[in-house]
Protein backbone atom coordinates (compact mmCIF):
# COMPACT_ATOMS: atom_id res chain seq x y z
CA UNK A 1 0.00 0.00 0.00
CA UNK A 2 1.18 3.24 -0.62
CA UNK A 3 2.80 5.54 1.70
CA UNK A 4 -0.58 7.45 3.44
CA UNK A 5 -2.78 6.12 0.51
CA UNK A 6 -6.33 5.11 1.08
CA UNK A 7 -7.08 1.12 2.21
CA UNK A 8 -9.63 0.64 -0.11
CA UNK A 9 -11.33 -2.08 1.54
CA UNK A 10 -10.92 -1.39 5.40
CA UNK A 11 -12.40 2.35 4.40
CA UNK A 12 -15.25 0.67 2.24
CA UNK A 13 -16.60 -1.31 5.52
CA UNK A 14 -16.12 2.02 7.48
CA UNK A 15 -18.27 3.52 5.23
CA UNK A 16 -20.88 0.70 5.36
CA UNK A 17 -20.74 1.10 9.22
CA UNK A 18 -21.36 5.18 8.96
CA UNK A 19 -24.09 4.74 6.43
CA UNK A 20 -25.76 1.72 8.36
CA UNK A 21 -24.99 3.87 12.00
CA UNK A 22 -26.88 7.30 10.94
CA UNK A 23 -29.77 6.93 12.02
CA UNK A 24 -28.27 6.01 15.68
CA UNK A 25 -26.57 9.51 15.05
CA UNK A 26 -30.14 11.38 14.60
CA UNK A 27 -31.45 9.47 17.64
CA UNK A 28 -28.48 10.21 19.54
CA UNK A 29 -28.64 13.85 19.14
CA UNK A 30 -32.73 13.58 19.76
CA UNK A 31 -31.86 11.97 22.91
CA UNK A 32 -29.54 14.66 24.00
CA UNK A 33 -32.37 17.40 23.12
CA UNK A 34 -33.64 16.30 26.93
CA UNK A 35 -30.89 18.75 27.75
CA UNK A 36 -31.20 21.57 25.69
CA UNK A 37 -32.61 22.17 22.44
CA UNK A 38 -30.16 23.34 20.68
CA UNK A 39 -28.75 19.95 20.21
CA UNK A 40 -30.85 20.04 17.15
CA UNK A 41 -29.81 23.61 15.85
CA UNK A 42 -27.51 23.67 12.74
CA UNK A 43 -28.24 19.71 12.22
CA UNK A 44 -27.99 20.59 8.43
CA UNK A 45 -24.07 21.18 8.98
CA UNK A 46 -23.22 17.88 10.31
CA UNK A 47 -24.55 16.54 6.99
CA UNK A 48 -22.17 19.13 5.07
CA UNK A 49 -25.05 21.36 3.60
CA UNK A 50 -27.07 24.49 3.93
CA UNK A 51 -24.08 26.67 5.38
CA UNK A 52 -26.23 30.10 5.00
CA UNK A 53 -25.37 32.73 3.33
CA UNK A 54 -22.36 34.02 5.13
CA UNK A 55 -19.28 31.87 3.37
CA UNK A 56 -16.11 32.70 3.29
CA UNK A 57 -13.98 30.81 0.82
CA UNK A 58 -9.42 30.08 1.59
CA UNK A 59 -9.83 30.99 5.80
CA UNK A 60 -7.45 28.64 7.89
CA UNK A 61 -9.51 25.85 8.96
CA UNK A 62 -9.08 25.01 13.06
CA UNK A 63 -11.14 22.14 14.11
CA UNK A 64 -11.74 21.97 18.21
CA UNK A 65 -13.89 19.03 18.57
CA UNK A 66 -15.11 20.76 22.08
CA UNK A 67 -14.17 22.84 24.95
CA UNK A 68 -10.82 21.81 25.93
CA UNK A 69 -9.71 21.83 22.43
CA UNK A 70 -11.49 25.11 21.37
CA UNK A 71 -9.71 26.54 24.41
CA UNK A 72 -6.68 25.24 23.40
CA UNK A 73 -7.08 26.65 20.32
CA UNK A 74 -7.67 30.55 21.60
CA UNK A 75 -3.80 32.02 20.92
CA UNK A 76 -3.52 30.03 17.50
CA UNK A 77 -6.56 31.83 15.96
CA UNK A 78 -6.16 34.92 17.63
CA UNK A 79 -2.32 34.96 16.24
CA UNK A 80 -4.01 33.86 12.63
CA UNK A 81 -6.84 36.57 13.14
CA UNK A 82 -3.67 39.43 14.12
CA UNK A 83 -2.29 38.45 10.89
CA UNK A 84 -5.31 39.43 8.94
CA UNK A 85 -6.54 35.83 8.21
CA UNK A 86 -10.42 34.89 8.34
CA UNK A 87 -10.79 31.77 10.42
CA UNK A 88 -13.33 28.75 9.74
CA UNK A 89 -13.40 27.00 12.93
CA UNK A 90 -15.53 24.05 13.05
CA UNK A 91 -16.64 21.74 16.23
CA UNK A 92 -18.15 18.42 16.98
CA UNK A 93 -19.83 18.98 20.35
CA UNK A 94 -22.86 21.70 21.73
CA UNK A 95 -20.15 22.99 24.41
CA UNK A 96 -17.36 23.63 22.44
CA UNK A 97 -19.62 25.53 19.49
CA UNK A 98 -20.80 27.42 23.16
CA UNK A 99 -17.28 28.14 23.95
CA UNK A 100 -15.90 29.28 20.82
CA UNK A 101 -18.89 31.52 20.91
CA UNK A 102 -17.81 33.42 23.43
CA UNK A 103 -14.31 33.47 23.27
CA UNK A 104 -14.25 34.79 19.68
CA UNK A 105 -17.68 36.41 20.18
CA UNK A 106 -15.79 39.84 18.13
CA UNK A 107 -13.96 38.35 15.20
CA UNK A 108 -17.39 36.33 14.66
CA UNK A 109 -19.13 40.01 14.97
CA UNK A 110 -16.91 41.45 12.50
CA UNK A 111 -17.11 38.06 10.14
CA UNK A 112 -13.35 37.12 10.59
CA UNK A 113 -14.55 33.88 11.91
CA UNK A 114 -17.20 31.59 10.87
CA UNK A 115 -18.11 28.71 13.18
CA UNK A 116 -19.81 25.40 11.61
CA UNK A 117 -19.94 21.74 13.05
CA UNK A 118 -17.59 19.59 11.60
CA UNK A 119 -20.32 17.33 9.32
CA UNK A 120 -20.59 13.19 9.90
CA UNK A 121 -17.64 11.16 8.68
CA UNK A 122 -19.35 10.15 5.41
CA UNK A 123 -17.89 10.84 1.78
CA UNK A 124 -20.22 12.95 0.45
CA UNK A 125 -20.62 15.06 3.70
CA UNK A 126 -17.36 15.62 3.92
CA UNK A 127 -16.63 16.09 0.28
CA UNK A 128 -19.62 19.19 0.17
CA UNK A 129 -18.22 20.64 3.09
CA UNK A 130 -14.54 21.20 1.62
CA UNK A 131 -16.07 22.24 -1.88
CA UNK A 132 -18.31 24.97 -0.07
CA UNK A 133 -15.60 26.03 2.15
CA UNK A 134 -11.92 26.05 0.11
CA UNK A 135 -9.90 26.21 3.06
CA UNK A 136 -6.55 27.65 2.37
CA UNK A 137 -5.15 24.71 5.06
CA UNK A 138 -6.39 22.49 7.89
CA UNK A 139 -5.26 22.32 11.50
CA UNK A 140 -7.04 19.75 13.57
CA UNK A 141 -6.57 19.58 17.53
CA UNK A 142 -4.80 17.19 19.82
CA UNK A 143 -6.18 14.11 18.68
CA UNK A 144 -9.00 14.45 16.06
CA UNK A 145 -8.12 12.04 13.00
CA UNK A 146 -11.16 11.03 10.98
CA UNK A 147 -10.66 8.76 7.67
CA UNK A 148 -12.61 10.07 5.23
CA UNK A 149 -11.62 13.89 5.99
CA UNK A 150 -8.01 12.87 6.12
CA UNK A 151 -8.18 10.92 3.31
CA UNK A 152 -9.72 13.05 1.39
CA UNK A 153 -7.68 16.51 1.60
CA UNK A 154 -4.48 14.02 0.90
CA UNK A 155 -6.10 13.06 -2.05
CA UNK A 156 -6.97 16.42 -3.42
CA UNK A 157 -3.79 17.86 -2.14
CA UNK A 158 -5.25 20.31 0.87
CA UNK A 159 -2.75 20.63 3.50
CA UNK A 160 -4.03 19.08 6.93
CA UNK A 161 -2.02 18.47 9.67
CA UNK A 162 -2.39 17.31 13.38
CA UNK A 163 -1.28 20.52 15.84
CA UNK A 164 -0.65 20.28 19.40
CA UNK A 165 -0.53 16.83 18.94
CA UNK A 166 -0.34 13.44 21.46
CA UNK A 167 -0.83 10.18 21.59
CA UNK A 168 -0.75 7.90 24.56
CA UNK A 169 0.86 4.54 25.21
CA UNK A 170 -2.56 2.98 25.35
CA UNK A 171 -4.07 4.96 21.89
CA UNK A 172 -0.69 4.05 20.18
CA UNK A 173 -1.41 0.24 20.77
CA UNK A 174 -4.63 0.53 19.52
CA UNK A 175 -3.56 2.45 16.53
CA UNK A 176 -1.51 -0.47 15.74
CA UNK A 177 -3.87 -3.07 16.08
CA UNK A 178 -5.36 -2.02 12.69
CA UNK A 179 -2.29 -2.28 11.29
CA UNK A 180 -1.71 -0.67 8.21
CA UNK A 181 -5.40 0.65 7.79
CA UNK A 182 -4.34 2.59 11.41
CA UNK A 183 -0.66 3.58 10.32
CA UNK A 184 -2.05 4.77 7.10
CA UNK A 185 -4.85 7.26 8.66
CA UNK A 186 -1.75 9.71 10.34
CA UNK A 187 0.63 9.07 7.64
CA UNK A 188 -1.50 10.71 5.27
CA UNK A 189 -1.51 14.03 7.41
CA UNK A 190 0.46 16.67 5.75
CA UNK A 191 2.62 16.89 9.06
CA UNK A 192 1.97 16.48 12.48
CA UNK A 193 3.41 18.47 15.38
CA UNK A 194 3.54 16.65 18.56
CA UNK A 195 3.48 18.50 22.05
CA UNK A 196 6.44 16.15 23.43
CA UNK A 197 9.10 14.33 22.59
CA UNK A 198 7.14 11.32 23.95
CA UNK A 199 4.04 11.95 21.78
CA UNK A 200 6.54 12.26 18.48
CA UNK A 201 8.30 9.04 19.07
CA UNK A 202 4.86 7.36 19.28
CA UNK A 203 3.72 9.11 16.13
CA UNK A 204 7.12 8.37 14.40
CA UNK A 205 6.78 4.71 15.40
CA UNK A 206 3.62 4.69 12.98
CA UNK A 207 5.81 5.48 10.17
CA UNK A 208 4.89 9.30 10.33
CA UNK A 209 7.94 11.12 8.70
CA UNK A 210 6.36 14.34 8.89
CA UNK A 211 6.99 15.15 13.05
CA UNK A 212 8.20 17.91 14.85
CA UNK A 213 8.12 18.63 18.83
CA UNK A 214 6.88 22.32 19.48
CA UNK A 215 5.50 21.63 23.06
CA UNK A 216 1.80 22.32 23.94
CA UNK A 217 -0.51 25.40 23.05
CA UNK A 218 -2.30 25.39 26.23
CA UNK A 219 0.68 26.83 28.63
CA UNK A 220 -0.26 30.09 26.02
CA UNK A 221 -4.26 30.39 26.52
CA UNK A 222 -4.52 33.43 28.96
CA UNK A 223 -6.60 33.27 31.64
CA UNK A 224 -9.50 35.65 31.76
CA UNK A 225 -8.24 38.84 34.18
CA UNK A 226 -11.87 39.30 35.02
CA UNK A 227 -12.14 35.89 36.11
CA UNK A 228 -8.82 35.34 38.19
CA UNK A 229 -9.55 38.88 40.13
CA UNK A 230 -12.90 37.63 41.12
CA UNK A 231 -11.22 34.30 41.96
CA UNK A 232 -8.85 36.70 44.05
CA UNK A 233 -11.41 38.58 45.73
CA UNK A 234 -13.63 35.39 46.97
CA UNK A 235 -10.04 33.68 48.06
CA UNK A 236 -9.28 36.72 49.94
CA UNK A 237 -12.97 36.57 51.49
CA UNK A 238 -12.18 33.03 52.57
CA UNK A 239 -9.06 34.16 54.30
CA UNK A 240 -10.31 36.62 56.41
CA UNK A 241 -12.51 34.14 58.21
CA UNK A 242 -9.58 31.85 58.17
CA UNK A 243 -11.22 29.23 55.49
CA UNK A 244 -9.32 27.47 52.85
CA UNK A 245 -10.81 26.04 49.88
CA UNK A 246 -10.08 22.97 47.58
CA UNK A 247 -11.69 22.64 44.35
CA UNK A 248 -11.97 19.18 42.71
CA UNK A 249 -11.90 20.35 39.16
CA UNK A 250 -13.29 18.68 36.02
CA UNK A 251 -14.47 15.67 37.68
CA UNK A 252 -15.94 12.67 35.76
CA UNK A 253 -18.68 10.13 36.68
CA UNK A 254 -17.81 8.54 39.72
CA UNK A 255 -15.11 10.27 41.17
CA UNK A 256 -17.37 12.94 42.77
CA UNK A 257 -18.39 10.10 45.08
CA UNK A 258 -15.26 9.41 46.05
CA UNK A 259 -14.39 13.12 46.69
CA UNK A 260 -17.25 13.56 48.51
CA UNK A 261 -16.82 10.29 50.86
CA UNK A 262 -13.38 11.76 51.40
CA UNK A 263 -14.55 15.16 51.92
CA UNK A 264 -17.10 14.32 54.86
CA UNK A 265 -14.25 12.12 56.86
CA UNK A 266 -12.10 15.17 56.48
CA UNK A 267 -14.93 17.23 58.49
CA UNK A 268 -15.86 14.50 60.74
CA UNK A 269 -12.20 14.18 61.73
CA UNK A 270 -12.32 17.77 62.98
CA UNK A 271 -8.97 18.13 62.25
CA UNK A 272 -9.39 21.78 61.10
CA UNK A 273 -10.24 24.89 63.62
CA UNK A 274 -12.28 26.29 60.89
CA UNK A 275 -13.81 23.48 57.85
CA UNK A 276 -12.14 24.45 54.63
CA UNK A 277 -14.51 24.38 51.57
CA UNK A 278 -15.21 21.87 49.09
CA UNK A 279 -15.99 23.67 45.38
CA UNK A 280 -16.95 20.90 43.06
CA UNK A 281 -17.02 21.45 39.64
CA UNK A 282 -17.92 18.30 37.23
CA UNK A 283 -16.70 18.79 33.52
CA UNK A 284 -19.94 18.23 31.98
CA UNK A 285 -22.97 20.46 32.75
CA UNK A 286 -25.64 17.50 31.85
CA UNK A 287 -24.50 16.28 35.45
CA UNK A 288 -24.81 19.15 37.29
CA UNK A 289 -28.15 18.00 38.37
CA UNK A 290 -26.99 14.37 39.45
CA UNK A 291 -24.00 15.38 41.32
CA UNK A 292 -26.28 17.61 43.48
CA UNK A 293 -27.84 14.73 44.17
CA UNK A 294 -24.31 13.10 45.09
CA UNK A 295 -23.90 16.26 47.64
CA UNK A 296 -27.02 15.31 49.22
CA UNK A 297 -27.02 11.54 50.02
CA UNK A 298 -23.29 12.69 51.25
CA UNK A 299 -25.37 14.47 54.22
CA UNK A 300 -23.46 17.74 52.93
CA UNK A 301 -24.80 21.15 53.05
CA UNK A 302 -23.76 23.00 49.90
CA UNK A 303 -25.16 25.88 47.28
CA UNK A 304 -24.81 26.02 43.62
CA UNK A 305 -22.48 28.87 42.13
CA UNK A 306 -25.07 30.18 40.11
CA UNK A 307 -27.12 31.28 42.99
CA UNK A 308 -24.71 34.07 43.17
CA UNK A 309 -24.36 36.53 40.87
CA UNK A 310 -20.91 37.63 41.93
CA UNK A 311 -18.59 35.35 43.91
CA UNK A 312 -20.26 33.01 47.28
CA UNK A 313 -19.95 35.23 50.44
CA UNK A 314 -22.52 33.71 52.73
CA UNK A 315 -20.89 30.43 52.97
CA UNK A 316 -19.70 29.79 56.48
CA UNK A 317 -22.40 27.34 57.07
CA UNK A 318 -21.87 25.45 53.56
CA UNK A 319 -19.26 22.47 53.17
CA UNK A 320 -19.45 22.42 49.32
CA UNK A 321 -19.96 25.24 46.60
CA UNK A 322 -20.68 23.18 43.78
CA UNK A 323 -19.51 24.80 40.29
CA UNK A 324 -23.00 24.81 37.82
CA UNK A 325 -21.89 27.09 35.82
CA UNK A 326 -19.73 27.20 32.51
CA UNK A 327 -16.42 28.95 31.52
CA UNK A 328 -15.41 30.30 35.04
CA UNK A 329 -12.39 27.81 35.61
CA UNK A 330 -9.70 30.58 36.17
CA UNK A 331 -12.00 31.79 39.07
CA UNK A 332 -11.92 28.37 40.91
CA UNK A 333 -8.63 28.04 40.48
CA UNK A 334 -7.83 31.66 41.44
CA UNK A 335 -10.18 31.43 44.37
CA UNK A 336 -8.69 27.75 45.69
CA UNK A 337 -6.05 26.94 47.52
CA UNK A 338 -5.24 23.32 46.16
CA UNK A 339 -7.12 21.30 43.28
CA UNK A 340 -7.79 17.92 43.33
CA UNK A 341 -7.47 16.97 39.39
CA UNK A 342 -10.43 15.31 37.69
CA UNK A 343 -10.17 12.57 35.45
CA UNK A 344 -7.24 11.45 37.24
CA UNK A 345 -8.79 9.29 40.08
CA UNK A 346 -10.61 6.93 38.08
CA UNK A 347 -8.78 6.07 34.43
CA UNK A 348 -10.17 8.35 32.21
CA UNK A 349 -6.76 9.94 31.98
CA UNK A 350 -6.85 12.95 33.48
CA UNK A 351 -7.92 16.72 32.94
CA UNK A 352 -5.74 19.84 31.70
CA UNK A 353 -3.57 20.61 34.60
CA UNK A 354 -1.75 23.85 33.36
CA UNK A 355 -4.59 25.95 33.53
CA UNK A 356 -4.54 25.62 37.51
CA UNK A 357 -1.21 26.28 37.69
CA UNK A 358 -1.21 29.26 35.44
CA UNK A 359 -3.56 30.68 38.32
CA UNK A 360 -0.93 29.69 40.90
CA UNK A 361 -3.10 26.48 42.12
CA UNK A 362 -1.17 23.46 43.47
CA UNK A 363 -2.44 20.25 41.77
CA UNK A 364 -3.09 16.91 43.32
CA UNK A 365 -3.10 13.67 40.57
CA UNK A 366 -4.33 10.49 40.88
CA UNK A 367 -2.91 7.90 38.75
CA UNK A 368 -4.57 8.46 35.94
CA UNK A 369 -2.64 10.66 33.67
CA UNK A 370 -1.60 9.28 30.78
CA UNK A 371 -3.60 12.08 28.09
CA UNK A 372 -1.20 14.09 30.14
CA UNK A 373 1.85 12.27 30.52
CA UNK A 374 4.80 14.78 30.15
CA UNK A 375 3.03 17.98 31.43
CA UNK A 376 2.26 15.84 34.39
CA UNK A 377 5.78 14.58 35.34
CA UNK A 378 7.43 17.80 34.58
CA UNK A 379 4.68 19.34 36.99
CA UNK A 380 5.85 17.29 39.80
CA UNK A 381 9.51 17.75 38.60
CA UNK A 382 9.23 21.15 39.35
CA UNK A 383 6.95 21.12 42.65
CA UNK A 384 3.62 22.32 41.62
CA UNK A 385 2.17 19.19 41.31
CA UNK A 386 1.71 15.72 43.56
CA UNK A 387 0.95 12.16 43.41
CA UNK A 388 -1.55 10.27 45.24
CA UNK A 389 -3.72 7.25 45.17
CA UNK A 390 -7.44 7.54 44.01
CA UNK A 391 -9.08 6.08 47.31
CA UNK A 392 -10.69 8.54 49.84
CA UNK A 393 -8.59 7.53 52.73
CA UNK A 394 -5.76 8.11 51.09
CA UNK A 395 -7.22 11.65 49.65
CA UNK A 396 -8.27 12.24 53.05
CA UNK A 397 -4.70 12.02 54.10
CA UNK A 398 -3.62 13.64 51.39
CA UNK A 399 -5.59 16.93 52.07
CA UNK A 400 -5.30 16.71 55.56
CA UNK A 401 -0.64 16.98 55.02
CA UNK A 402 -1.31 19.83 52.36
CA UNK A 403 -3.63 22.07 53.91
CA UNK A 404 -2.27 22.59 57.67
CA UNK A 405 1.27 23.13 55.99
CA UNK A 406 0.12 26.88 54.39
CA UNK A 407 4.30 27.21 53.78
CA UNK A 408 4.40 24.04 51.56
CA UNK A 409 0.99 25.52 49.77
CA UNK A 410 2.87 28.85 49.15
CA UNK A 411 5.84 26.52 47.43
CA UNK A 412 3.95 25.20 45.87
CA UNK A 413 1.97 27.77 44.56
CA UNK A 414 5.19 29.52 43.24
CA UNK A 415 6.31 26.49 41.44
CA UNK A 416 3.05 26.05 39.87
CA UNK A 417 3.44 29.86 38.07
CA UNK A 418 6.91 28.85 37.43
CA UNK A 419 6.11 25.60 35.69
CA UNK A 420 3.39 27.46 33.81
CA UNK A 421 5.83 30.06 32.69
CA UNK A 422 8.59 28.31 31.59
CA UNK A 423 6.40 25.93 29.10
CA UNK A 424 4.89 28.77 27.21
CA UNK A 425 6.14 29.84 23.31
CA UNK A 426 4.21 26.68 21.78
CA UNK A 427 1.99 29.20 19.25
CA UNK A 428 5.21 30.97 17.17
CA UNK A 429 6.59 27.51 16.99
CA UNK A 430 3.69 25.62 15.68
CA UNK A 431 2.63 28.80 13.19
CA UNK A 432 6.39 28.93 11.71
CA UNK A 433 6.80 25.16 11.35
CA UNK A 434 3.44 25.46 9.01
CA UNK A 435 4.77 28.21 6.99
CA UNK A 436 8.09 25.27 6.65
CA UNK A 437 5.71 22.51 5.58
CA UNK A 438 3.28 24.46 4.06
Amino acid sequence: MQYGARPKIWFAVYQLLWHLLLPFAFIRLAWRTRHSSEYLNHFSERLGFAYGKTITQGSVWIHAVSVGETRAAQPLVEAYLARGETILLTHMTLNGRRTGATLFEKAIAAGQLHQVYLPYDLCWSVANFIRTFKPKFGLFMETEAWPTIVFYCAEIGLPLFLVNARLSERSARRVKRFGDAGRSLFQAFSGILAQTQLDADRYRSLGVKQVKIVGNLKFDVPLDPSLVQQGKAWKQELHSKQRLMVCAASTRDGEEVIILKAWKDLLLGNTFEIAPLLCLVPRHPERFSEVANQIEDAGLTFRCRTEWIDTPKDDANVDVILGDSMGEMPMYYSAADLVVMGGSLLPFGGQNLIEACAAGCPVLLGEHTYNFQQATLDAIEMGAAKRIQGEPNAIVEALKEMLLNTAELAKMSNAAKSYALEHQGATQKIMAALEDLN
